[in-house]
């Protein structure tokens, strides 16, 4: 069903926000790669609560665990098998939400699709899934770094209407590891950082833009017509919690140019094929053209305010809340880490998925 994501390389994500813990099987991982929770933790620690100022102040270590698949430090091509325990748990702020529907949260359809939910912490539907989400992503990195030299580094672009001037050609994982907000741009980090805080101080929240670079991808990954991996990419990035858009290399802004304008002329200088500029993102036609694959994701202000607002309750009957607990007033720098993973296990399976087809 919908907890499952990818072909070859097939990932499925457990448990709950305020269960006993949370996790993720990976299907499909080669054997024989170096593998511990050294490997995966790092990546943890990039997306966990409780790490600055301007994130939620949910204290979790997020230790990994891995369960299963792998011996003597090394993979067995059998499934790997991962989880981190919650621990700090605070169910009693979520009181009211058992009958009351934050707006524009996942409450109300889940309660109308299911007729029963996780109401703690928002269950399933809260950003704590993508634990296992970024677990498996780390196993896909450090595939796709060994084993094909490919590189992914995500960064924050935009936050409501704060833009930094990065060059994704350019871009070091140093540059957006510099500041709390995960943005290259120092001086915009700054304003980036105080907007947050003034509206978390307000019990609001923003949000913004996540831009992401793949460098090293060869030609040749992408499956045509339906698994474009422009598509694959798409349905990655609009999955993970308060995504709301995604564009590739020109993405929207194209539509301003025309196509003299917009076509990336091919140059060979030694029979290597490059284009001279890559309005294209890297995929044409659904395929990856050997140059830098680039995008964006738009992901909305959290949905959860520690302000009064109008809603209704599970009978349908006009009411208001104002929510409690520990959230996010922005989710950019927290989303980085997932954005990464989730093309890293896009990435991956379409490498895989080319090797079975076309040996290369």
């Amino acid at each position: 069903m919908g907890n499952t994501f990818g072909h070859l390389f097939r990932i499925t994500t457990f448990g709950e926000s305020h269960g006993k813990g949370v996790g993720v099987i990976v299907d499909g991982c080669p054997p024989q790669l170096a593998l511990s929770e050294d490997d995966i933790q790092p990546e943890l620690d990039r997306r966990r609560p409780g790490q600055s100022k301007i994130v939620t102040p949910r204290k979790e270590a997020d230790r990994v665990e891995i369960l299963s698949g792998t011996f003597e430090g090394k993979t067995l091509g059998t499934p790997i098998a991962m989880v981190v325990h919650n621990q700090d748990q605070r169910s009693e702020a979520y009181t009211e939400m058992a009958t009351k529907f934050r707006p524009s949260h996942a409450d109300y359809t889940y309660q109308e699709k299911y007729g029963h939910r996780a109401w703690p912490g928002g269950g399933r539907t809260s950003a704590r899934e993508t634990i296992g989400r970024v677990a498996a992503g780390a196993v896909a990195k450090k595939l796709l770094k060994e084993r094909f030299g490919v590189e992914i580094l995500s960064y924050v672009q935009q936050v409501q209407k704060l833009i930094a001037q990065v060059n994704p050609d350019k871009v070091k994982l140093k540059e957006v590891e510099a500041n709390i907000m995960r943005c290259p741009d120092a001086a915009m980090a700054e304003k980036m950082i105080k907007l947050v805080e003034r509206v978390r101080k307000q019990g609001n929240s923003v949000g913004g833009l996540i831009g992401c670079v793949a460098r090293g991808v060869p030609v040749g990954w992408g499956d045509p017509v339906f698994d474009r991996l422009e598509a694959d990419l798409a349905k990655a990035m609009l999955s993970l919690p308060a995504s709301k858009g995604f564009d590739i290399g020109s993405g929207f802004d194209g539509v301003t140019l025309t196509g003299l304008d917009h076509n990336d002329e091919f140059r060979s200088r030694r029979g290597k094929v490059r284009t001279t500029t890559n309005r294209s993102g890297g995929v044409q036609g659904g395929i990856s053209n050997g140059e830098a694959i680039y995008f964006r994701v738009a992901f909305k202000p959290t949905a959860t305010v520690l302000v009064e607002q109008d809603t209704i309750d599970i009978n349908h009957k006009n009411t208001k809340l104002k929510a409690r607990g520990r959230h996010d007033p922005c989710v950019l720098p927290r989303a980085v880490p997932m954005v990464e993973a989730m093309t890293a296990l896009v990435l991956i399976d379409h490498a895989l998925r080319h090797q079975a087809q076309c040996g290369g």
